[in-house]
């Protein structure tokens, strides 16, 4: 069993119980995909038809505002972090946004139909999706109170969060674009933040 493997695996006994058995059923469908900067996981229009998980790599969800006439950023994904477009998925809907990898990438897949199929062999695959979807809802809950109730400094605090070292990874106009302010005003906010760390505590 090689490293990715693993690393699924623990990830799925962490997150849903699963049980040796269990798994062992589920494995044959999962697959190694390979993807490059600037190619997309899924597209506009299009139904999302695999999960993945991510072992190498960086994602954005985004969508194309023909108001302002430029591309809104309304998620990152990177290692570790499961990566769909959740509501095409879940429903086999056309996908209202675009997911492309920013970085040259690497993810285990599997495809929607083959996980129904787990969904109906046992209670813990079945417990899995439900709390896939639960985590997808809690997700979005939080972007939507950062929106309404953080400032764009606490915004981004948040973002480095739970992706530490993105600024590192990306140009900082995706970053900017998550935010909803334009590139000089993140300057000032990444300013800030390294002048408070600069300062020793009382």
């Amino acid at each position: 069993m090689d490293d990715d493997i693993m690393e699924l695996k623990k990830s799925l006994y962490g997150f849903s119980g699963l049980s040796e058995e269990d798994f062992l059923f589920g494995e044959p469908f999962w697959y190694r995909r390979t993807i490059k900067k600037g190619d997309f996981f899924n597209t506009q229009g299009i139904v999302c038809k695999e999960l993945g998980y991510i072992t190498k790599g960086l994602f954005r969800l985004y969508r194309y505002d023909d108001g302002a006439e430029e591309e809104r950023n309304l998620n990152f994904f990177s290692e570790n972090q499961f990566l769909s477009s959740f509501p095409s998925f879940v429903a086999q809907y056309p996908c209202s946004y675009f997911i492309e990898a920013l970085e040259d990438s690497e993810y285990l897949a599997i495809k929607h139909e083959h996980l129904q199929q787990l969904y109906e062999r046992s209670n813990t695959w079945n417990s899995f999706g439900r709390k896939l979807a639960e985590g997808n809802i809690i997700r979005s809950q939080i972007r939507i109170d950062s929106l309404l109730f953080l400032n764009h400094e606490q915004q981004y605090v948040q973002l480095l969060e739970e992706h530490p070292t993105i600024a590192e990874r990306v140009p900082l106009y995706h970053i900017s674009s998550y935010l909803g302010i334009k590139n000089p005003s993140l300057s000032r906010i990444r300013k800030r933040i390294r002048e408070k760390k600069a300062v020793p505590p009382l």
